[in-house]
């Protein structure tokens, strides 16, 4: 980008994000582009989608590069991107092209009247709000997983989503993989007979040895912004970018990390959407050092009633070494190795490695033939793909809000079950713990004004 242009871009930032937007953006749906209004709400088989993006970091561009099909289709266009680091931003606008508006804060966004969907993929502190938000002014949602850092937060997101009437996919996208369509398959037709207990395995999370102190916030970067719904902490390398995941406080560690993509999998393949555990058990090894305060090794162990059976995530655990691969085959190469789960019926085992971006399968489960009369279960065109379904036809998607916010409880009952240190009961009807005053009050926390539900 040569002097002029990022002088553009500079001016189009700045002229954009002046001054700060008093509360939330909408208090109230807002009016929504003719395109979305033209079958009860949804665009026309023949109208693009307008898309907007907040958040553009790695995965937040990645987002972006994942809906190439769906662009190429002429299905959808980008109009605006959103990011609190002036870098990104620029780099964002350079990726999406000039017909997308830049701005810094995502609430000018959501006041545009033509933007028809959103696709959040901000830290995991951020997702709560932005969603609620967005629908609010009766955007359609794609936000990154884990959907929420609170039990609070997802019933405000859960409510959001169905009071509005908009389409939401969270971004556990092992549920959409090829092989994931197998593996549902696979088990539901009782090939390892009743499944009893999955075991989630995953490698124990990194310890920040740098001892970096605190400092003055880059001048590209609004560290207020970026912080939002967060207490206010001074600025710190070690928060941000990425790295704010080993942080409990706005990223909750491996299990809300990838135990969000494998756990994901297990409630989608176990038909336990909708379900949740009576009890949560945890321990876990805090790090000796530095500023991240996430379990390095963790045991959760999770018990469900009505039908019976356990969920485990272990930390560090028993991997499954992995296949041997040709990388000739639909799935390719196992290159997610380190994490899985295994499938314990009384008539056998299954397990699989990854559960995110890359979802891959035993052997004997990929070349099962299904015999005659087999039951057959949902097959995801892609996530992405999924989700515009769910915006064109209204149809449910395959991991709507409720489910999304479904697995995450399960990440901060985990998390919480371990800060405690006993046992958590909770009641799936009422989303609530019981019979823990303590605990109960874990179950929300304040947010900054105005970055707030």
């Amino acid at each position: 980008m040569n002097r002029k242009e990022r002088e553009l871009v500079a001016r189009r930032t700045f002229l954009q994000t002046a001054g700060t937007a008093a509360g939330a953006a909408c208090a109230v749906p807002q009016w929504i582009s003719p395109r979305a209004l033209a079958s009860q709400g949804r665009p026309g088989a023949n109208e693009r989608v307008r898309v907007a993006h907040i958040g553009m970091g790695g995965r937040g561009s990645s987002l972006y590069r994942e809906m190439d099909g769906l662009r190429r289709k002429g299905l959808c266009e980008h109009v605006a991107v959103c990011d609190v680091d002036d870098r990104r931003l620029e780099a964002a606008s350079k990726l999406v092209g000039p017909q997308a508006d830049v701005y810094r804060d995502y609430r000018y966004i959501l006041e545009r009247k033509d933007v028809d969907a959103v696709v959040i993929g901000t830290p995991d502190h951020w997702h709560a709000v932005q969603f609620v938000h967005a629908a609010e002014c009766g955007k359609h949602i794609y936000c990154e997983k884990p959907a929420c850092c609170t039990i609070e937060e997802g019933k405000a997101m859960v409510e959001a989503a169905r009071k509005n009437k908009i389409a939401s996919q969270i971004g556990s996208q092992g549920r959409s993989q090829p092989e994931a369509y197998l593996a549902h398959r696979y088990l539901v037709n009782g090939n390892i007979g009743r499944i009893s207990q999955v075991d989630c395995w995953h490698y124990p999370s990194p310890v920040d040895k740098s001892h970096t102190p605190d400092g003055d916030p880059p001048p590209e970067l609004d560290w207020d912004l970026w912080l939002g719904p967060l207490r206010w902490r001074p600025y710190n390398a070690k928060y941000l970018h990425g790295v704010f995941r080993w942080m409990l406080e706005s990223g909750g560690g491996q299990i809300r990390d990838r135990g969000a993509h494998v756990m994901s999998c297990a409630m989608w393949w176990m038909g336990a959407d909708g379900t949740g555990p009576v009890t949560i058990e945890a321990t876990g090894t805090p790090p000796e050092e530095g500023l991240w305060d996430s379990c390095v090794e963790m045991q959760v162990t999770y018990t469900f009633r009505n039908p019976d059976w356990v969920l485990t995530w272990n930390q560090p655990g028993e991997p499954v070494p992995p296949e041997e691969r040709t990388g000739q085959e639909p799935g390719g190469k196992i290159t997610r190795p380190g994490y899985g789960a295994v499938y314990r019926g009384d008539r056998g085992t299954f397990h699989h490695w990854g559960g995110d971006g890359g979802t891959w399968i035993e052997k004997k489960a990929r070349e099962w033939v299904p015999p005659p009369g087999a039951l057959d279960v949902y097959r995801s065109p892609g996530h992405f793909e999924d989700w515009f379904e769910g915006i064109f036809t209204g149809k449910k998607t395959i991991m709507n809000v409720e489910a999304g916010v479904g697995v995450a409880n399960l990440c901060v009952l985990g998390n919480l079950a371990y800060m405690l240190g006993r046992k958590l009961h909770w009641d799936q009807a009422k989303q609530e713990i019981v019979g823990d005053e303590e605990a109960r009050r874990l179950m929300s926390r304040p947010q900054r004004h105005p970055y707030h539900l």
